[in-house]
């Protein structure tokens, strides 16, 4: 069959429309390149539409500001496991970039003279911890929103090639280890498609679908991830997986941090502002994973709210209606529609909910895949790149700060299309595709066409989301985590066994969510593994029974790869910046 299927030829193969992609996907097209992406869902679906609160960029609009300080608080936001070179590369770019998304037409909101609107985030300070700082770049509450729609109509105009509603289930990859082109699957009608590239860049976002609560769309199932880890690539850090402080309680829909930074609060069933006890100086605006501790905390002790004592609140009706309806209108329509609660009148109930992954594939700043080498320096996989949530480069560290994700995928989608653009100078021609890779990638493939009884995709997903919520929570401990790898290994032996029960090609939604399942399934063993080999506390990654940060055994990288049941590697944190002094590891407070 593999001599009939049908092939396609581009300079540059996108997966993924988000904003990463589309920002790549521009830069290469603006310099003629002949460029493609392939995305499962329509573009603007793409989950950048749900990020709100905004992009942080030290323009210094409200306050003095300066990218130094920046960079400074993304190191500790991400309690010193980030990568400094790329973190000062990252805040550096920022001011630019987001005078960049203004020109391709991003409605930022305004101030009254003109200026681009910033407001109050998480974890921003100026002078080194200071005050805090008004950084986030917006527009309204719907920033993510306006940088797809603006990236999207941008490719349509440079004429960009689009496959969309199209899935990535393999990359095809030489016998010498270039990645030469992927297999792709045409939802509509069930066949599949080989594209060949001269390279891959991987923009498929995050993977906190894995669990059950969660501010992430049903698309994020980290398929790039798993696409690499069955190239024999690895993937890095994946135990540190962010948990929103603030997500709709019992649903997981996303209340932005925003709501904060516009002077809302958070208060218990005393009603009392309980954060003055976890950040005495930041408050309600310390980073997300203390807030989402604090408030693991109250409920756990007992100030809960509601009958059942599950959930904390979130207080905006003290605030001006007109600042709520003008700066938060879509927070507000949210609530309204999920909950029955204006936050204009009363509080809005939230609780923790997994939101953003830190981890994945690991690349430098150039978004290049790089392949740890012992007593080597990393080495790139030729012709494969990775950005974005689905990426680590590592500007995160164990933390991100809210705004420092929009501003990731634009920095690093502009740094991998200029690189690309570079490496296709020198490399003007396709290699022959390697035969053994389609057929593998056949293979992978008609694993689903097996008939007859068997297990359900709906029920193993649905076990192990909930797994990954009982055993890789906001805290964790040893014996938690140990049984939740044995519990993640046996859904992995039942996969063997799912059986569709539609094999009809056209439109088959469940073939597509059955290879959804395998790749979430291989992330969340990543995930599961990585937790259980680091015995302490860093960032997002909570151990009760190891309660304190050990920068002598643990500043290092974590390395899953997907053979042997799981094998753990770790390399080390580039703690040296491009041109300023390092920040040394320091009491993480807020």
């Amino acid at each position: 069959m593999k001599n009939n299927i049908e092939r396609r030829r581009f300079d540059c193969l996108v997966i993924g429309a988000g904003g990463a992609g589309l920002r790549a996907a521009l830069q290469l097209v603006q310099a003629d390149l002949h460029v493609a992406v392939v995305s499962k869902v329509f573009p603007t679906r793409s989950h950048t539409v749900a990020a709100q609160g905004g992009m942080n960029a030290a323009l210094g609009n409200l306050t003095p500001d300066n990218w130094h300080w920046h960079m400074y608080d993304t190191v500790k936001g991400g309690d010193f496991l980030g990568d400094q070179d790329a973190i000062e590369y990252m805040c550096r770019a920022a001011s630019r970039l987001v005078i960049e998304l203004e020109h391709f037409g991003v409605p930022f909101t305004r101030l009254e003279n003109g200026r681009i609107y910033q407001r109050p985030f998480g974890g921003q300070s100026q002078n080194y911890g200071g005050e805090q700082a008004a950084r986030t770049c917006a527009a309204a509450d719907r920033t993510g929103h306006a940088i797809l729609q603006s990236l999207y109509q941008q490719n349509l105009r440079s004429r960009t090639h689009f496959f969309d509603e199209y899935f990535a289930t393999d990359l095809l990859v030489s016998e010498e280890g270039v990645t030469q082109g992927v297999m792709v699957i045409d939802i509509e009608s069930g066949q599949p498609l080989i594209i060949e590239a001269k390279t891959i860049l991987l923009a498929t976002g995050g993977s906190a679908r894995i669990f059950r609560t969660s501010t992430n769309a049903m698309i994020n199932t980290g398929d790039g991830m798993a696409m690499a880890l069955r190239a024999g690539l690895p993937i890095q850090d994946m135990e540190f997986v962010q948990f929103h402080p603030t997500g709709i309680a019992g649903l997981g829909m996303l209340i932005s941090e925003a709501t904060r930074g516009e002077g809302g609060y958070l208060i218990n069933k005393d009603g009392e502002r309980f954060m003055e006890r976890y950040a005495p100086h930041a408050l309600d605006l310390a980073s997300r994973d203390v807030v989402s501790r604090a408030i693991a905390t109250e409920i756990r002790e007992g100030r809960g709210c509601g009958e059942n004592a599950d959930y904390v609140l979130l207080q905006l009706h003290h605030l001006d209606p007109d600042i709520v309806k003008s700066r938060l209108p879509g927070i507000r329509g949210m609530s309204i529609r999920f909950t029955g609660i204006d936050p204009v009148d009363a509080p809005i109930p939230v609780f923790p909910t997994a939101h953003y992954t830190m981890g994945g594939i690991p690349t430098n700043r150039k978004g290049q895949v790089v392949v740890p080498l012992h007593h080597a320096p990393e080495e790139p996989q030729q012709g494969l790149y990775a950005i974005g949530e689905c990426a680590c480069v590592s500007v995160h560290g164990a933390n991100r700060l809210g705004g420092n994700s929009l501003l990731d995928i634009v920095v690093f989608g502009r740094a991998a299309g200029n690189h690309i653009i570079d490496f296709l100078a020198d490399n003007r021609f396709h290699t022959p595709l390697s035969e053994a890779s389609i057929e593998q990638a056949m293979d992978h493939i008609q694993r689903w066409d097996k008939k007859g009884e068997g297990e359900s995709v709906a029920d193993i997903t649905k076990q192990m989301r909930v797994m990954m919520e009982q055993y890789c929570g906001v805290f964790r401990t040893q014996d938690v985590l140990d049984e939740g790898v044995e519990k993640g290994r046996e859904l992995l032996a039942r996969l063997a066994d799912v059986r569709l029960g539609d094999q009809s090609k056209v439109f088959n939604t469940a073939r597509i969510e059955a290879f959804e399942l395998e790749n979430q399934l291989e992330v969340a063993m990543a995930t599961l593994l990585s937790a259980a080999a680091r015995t302490e506390s860093r960032g997002a990654h909570s151990r009760l029974d190891f309660p304190d940060r050990d920068d002598r055994e643990w500043m290092k990288h974590t390395l899953y790869y997907n053979r042997d049941g799981g094998v753990l590697d770790y390399k080390p944190v580039r703690t040296q910046p491009l041109t300023v002094d390092s920040f040394p590891p320091v009491e993480r407070v807020y």
